[in-house]
């Protein structure tokens, strides 16, 4: 069972609707005890950071990702899903969930910004979600972008007047700067690769 996260700001809506086009298996979860009953987790992160975080604090879903996170089981950051990772946010001058090392920074770059729009992707190593995506099309719309501590952490980047990270991995934990709900047929391939990792560690007899 795959826990879709719902702090109160996210696009739960075009996520769920791919989800149910895969055959994926998967719940609405608002507190730490139901994500935690989940086998798989995907967060569809749409907003600020600093509102993001005060949702999930007053929820206690902080501690219930960070436990999540540390279990081992997969996860998909969307977005914001993906920033909210890392120590520290610029936008709001927000702290985040501390999982990952490193920031979320503007946009260095002299087009306009959010970049909105369609964007390629350039795979950096061999990622489970990105198996045949090198190149591929993706809808993008942000002005911020992580900066990982470690580099090891980068599967693809992406330019926009500047390269900036558009994927990070560590296995099973994957975050994408771009919306895949909203990326046509590559975007529902790479949820059907996260979803297959899913449920490769699902309970034999899950439904």
């Amino acid at each position: 069972m795959i826990g879709l996260v719902d702090y109160g700001g996210g696009n739960l809506a075009s996520v769920s609707n791919a989800l149910d086009f895969l055959g994926a298996p998967w719940r609405q979860v608002r507190c730490a005890a139901d994500l935690l009953a989940t086998d798989a987790a995907v967060f569809p992160g749409v907003g600020a950071a600093g509102s993001a975080m005060n949702r999930l604090r007053s929820s206690g879903l902080d501690q219930g990702l960070l436990e999540f996170l540390r279990s081992g089981r997969p996860y998909l950051g969307i977005c914001l899903g993906l920033q909210l990772l890392f120590q520290h946010s610029a936008e709001d001058d927000s702290p985040c969930l501390g999982f990952l090392e490193g920031e979320v920074v503007r946009l260095t770059t002299a087009e306009k910004l959010p970049h909105v729009g369609w964007n390629t992707v350039a795979v950096a190593r061999p990622i489970p979600i990105l198996d045949e995506l090198d190149g591929a099309y993706f809808y993008f719309t942000h002005s911020y972008a992580v900066q990982p501590s470690n580099q090891r952490l980068v599967g693809a980047d992406t330019d926009y007047g500047g390269r900036f990270v558009s994927v990070i991995a560590r296995a099973p934990v994957f975050g994408v700067q771009f919306h895949p709900e909203r990326s046509g047929r590559d975007g529902l391939r790479l949820l059907a690769q996260f979803c297959a990792l899913a449920a490769a560690r699902m309970p034999a007899n899950a439904g």
